[in-house]
């Protein structure tokens, strides 16, 4: 599968973004699609994930502020932020998850600015 991930950009802080995840088949049975960030010389960290029942978890930090979803009519997965901090600038990553095989597949980053 590949993933296209697009709706990085610059914005203030406090503004908003929302990233999409298009996936080049459906991802109806793709079992987990995640974003992850990666700031300049940090690792890349998880941001949130979805299963595909639907289930959601977030990392600590935008917890609150930023709301995964998932469109398998569309395949897509989305990535809504908002009250953006300066800290949330990295490039953000979306993947895929087949299980019980763990194969997994990255889309290209799309950077995110947040201006103070």
């Amino acid at each position: 599968v590949q993933l296209q991930a697009s709706g990085g950009g610059l914005v203030q802080a406090g503004g908003y973004l929302r990233l999409s995840c298009a996936a080049s088949r459906s991802i109806f049975s793709i079992n987990v699609m995640g974003w992850y960030r990666q700031a300049p010389g940090k690792q890349r960290e998880l941001v949130a994930g979805i299963t595909s029942s639907g289930r959601t978890n977030y990392a600590d930090g935008v917890k609150g502020r930023f709301t995964i979803s998932r469109d398998n009519a569309k395949n897509t997965v989305y990535l809504q932020m908002n009250s953006l901090k300066p800290e949330d600038t990295a490039v953000y990553y979306c993947n895929a998850v087949f299980l019980p095989e763990g194969h997994v597949y990255w889309g290209q980053g799309t950077h995110v600015t947040v201006s103070s």
